[in-house]
């Protein structure tokens, strides 16, 4: 015990009426050691203000900057079996879930709510990378499952912000499951003539990236966001090669067609708000842009052929 910091600083702070500072007053940026104060990052939806580098978020704050107001309805996720195989490693899987609701206050890494986007009535869902790296596993299927099952049955477009790291080994092939499951779930949406929007934030990867994540009528991704199925690393030790600069990036997979386009979180509500109405028929009240243009705008995404 340090008796110094346990007792004679809170003692003294008491006596001056000071407060504890939090430890993350200041967030250092990334890409050029910036420190930016936190209160200035989270007006400004955790862009880092002067490089655009794009900070990680949970999916409750996720919600609350994209929808109208930050006003949304949660969608209660579905009840599954809990550690089915009973796995362990390192530690048991169900220590691990515990460890993880009590980060994210979360119970899994599925969050869904109804709300509006500039008045739109939409169901939006997001994978929070903090819950055991995003990873899918039953619970976070029947989550999926029950947002798109939810859109299809309110007749409202469905918005995805994907983050995952793939799979949760920990559920084995009951995990692998969830892949088809939730490709079944997007088809039945897209027969209802719904609109399926995805962005692909940092990193989305494995068996997410592999099915629902690029099943979208458009695919958005924010900058510098990390693309693909195996991570740049194991593809280099693989083919023993160098890979080019950028290879798996948001920018570099928009030049390439995998993503139509790539938009600072500072303008995905305002992008995605009029994607979904062109592809609704409903009228765009902004001017700024010629309606002729949006056609090469959605460029690879099936939504051009709306």
């Amino acid at each position: 015990m340090n008796w110094i910091t346990n007792y004679v600083r809170p003692k003294i702070n008491s006596m001056l009426g000071r407060r504890d500072m939090p430890e993350n007053l200041w967030i250092k940026d990334p890409e050029t050691g910036e420190m930016v104060f936190h209160k200035d990052l989270e007006d400004n939806q955790f862009v880092i203000p002067a490089s655009g580098h794009h900070l990680k978020i949970s999916a409750r704050e996720r919600l609350r900057y994209f929808f109208d107001d930050g006003k949304y309805e949660a969608i209660d996720p579905a009840k599954v079996v809990v550690d089915p195989l009973k796995f362990r490693d390192e530690k048991r899987y169900t220590d691990r879930l515990r460890d993880a609701k009590a980060k994210t206050g979360l119970d899994d890494a599925i969050l869904s709510g109804l709300g509006t986007i500039e008045g739109l009535p939409i169901v939006a869902t997001v994978q929070d990378f903090a819950f055991m790296g995003g990873s899918l596993g039953m619970a976070a299927g029947d989550a999926l499952i029950r947002a798109f099952d939810t859109a299809r049955e309110r007749k409202r477009p469905l918005v995805l912000f994907a983050a995952s790291g793939g799979a949760r080994m920990q559920e084995g092939t009951l995990s692998l499951m969830q892949l088809p499951r939730t490709t079944v779930a997007v088809d039945r949406l897209k027969e209802a003539g719904l609109p399926y929007i995805v962005v692909l934030t940092n990193p989305t990867t494995g068996g997410v990236t592999a099915s629902y994540a690029m099943l979208g009528d458009v695919h958005i991704a924010e900058p510098g966001a990390l693309i693909g199925f195996a991570g740049p690393r194991v593809i280099e030790q693989t083919i023993r090669e160098k890979l080019p600069e950028g290879f798996q990036r948001a920018e570099y997979l928009m030049e390439h067609g995998m993503v139509d386009m790539v938009v600072s979180r500072l303008e995905m509500k305002k992008t995605i708000a009029r994607l979904l109405k062109i592809l609704l028929k409903t009228p765009v009240s902004d001017a700024s842009e010629p309606q002729e243009k949006v056609p090469a705008v959605l460029g690879a995404g099936e939504a051009a052929k709306a």
